[in-house]
C-alpha cells in the first residue's frame, strides 16, 4: 500500500523548485520576512523528502536527480541574488558557484569514465551544504533584525570548508577513476 505514495518525495522536490522563484524575487525586493517563510518551507520539504525516501523506501531514479537539482537551484539562486543585491561579497558568490559547477562537471566525468550511478554526497559535502544554509540564515537574520555585525569570520570559515569540500570530492573522483582503470 505504501508504494502508492512513492511519488511524494518527488512532489516535495518539485515544490522546492517552484519555491525558488518567490524566494529569490522577495530577496531582490528586500522582503526578507516573506522570503524566509518560503525558504523555511523549502527547507522543510528538503528534509521531509529525504526522510520519506529513505525511511519509507520511496527512492526513485527521478528523485535521485530532482533532489540535488532542487538543492542547487535553491542555494545557487539564493547566493546569486544575495550577491547581486550586495548582501554578500563577490568572492563568496564565485567560490560557492565554482564549487557547484566543479562538482557537476566532476560527477559527469566520473559517471562517463567509469559508467557509474549518480554519485552520492560525502559527509563533508553535506556539512558544506548545511553551513551554506546557516550562512544564508545569518544574512536573513541580519537583514530582518537590522543587526550591524560583520560576517567576515563566517566568510573565511565557509570559504575554507567549501574549498576543502571540493578538494575531498576531487580526490575521491580521482581515486575512483584510478581504481576503475587499475581493475580493468
Amino acid at each position: 500500500m505504501s508504494k502508492y505514495f512513492i511519488f511524494i518525495p518527488n512532489l516535495l522536490s518539485i515544490i522546492r523548485i517552484v519555491l525558488v522563484y518567490p524566494i529569490l524575487y522577495n530577496i531582490f525586493l528586500g522582503n526578507f520576512i516573506i522570503s524566509i517563510i518560503y525558504f523555511v518551507i523549502a527547507s522543510v520539504t528538503d528534509a521531509l523528502d529525504g526522510f520519506l525516501a529513505r525511511k519509507m523506501d520511496w527512492q526513485t531514479q527521478l528523485g535521485k536527480i530532482l533532489d540535488p537539482v532542487a538543492d542547487k537551484l535553491l542555494l545557487s539562486g539564493t547566493i546569486f541574488i544575495l550577491w547581486l543585491n550586495d548582501y554578500i561579497p563577490f568572492y563568496i558568490f564565485i567560490i560557492f558557484i565554482s564549487r557547484d559547477i566543479a562538482i557537476l562537471i566532476g560527477a559527469a566525468i566520473k559517471m562517463t569514465l567509469i559508467e557509474s550511478a549518480t554519485p552520492l554526497p560525502n559527509i563533508l559535502g553535506k556539512f558544506t551544504t548545511i553551513l551554506q544554509i546557516v550562512y544564508i540564515a545569518f544574512i536573513y537574520l541580519k537583514e530582518i533584525m537590522n543587526f550591524e555585525f560583520s560576517l567576515t569570520s563566517l566568510d573565511v570559515f565557509i570559504v575554507f570548508i567549501t574549498v576543502l569540500s571540493l578538494i575531498v570530492y576531487s580526490a575521491d573522483w580521482f581515486k575512483d577513476i584510478k581504481n576503475y582503470h587499475k581493475n580493468e
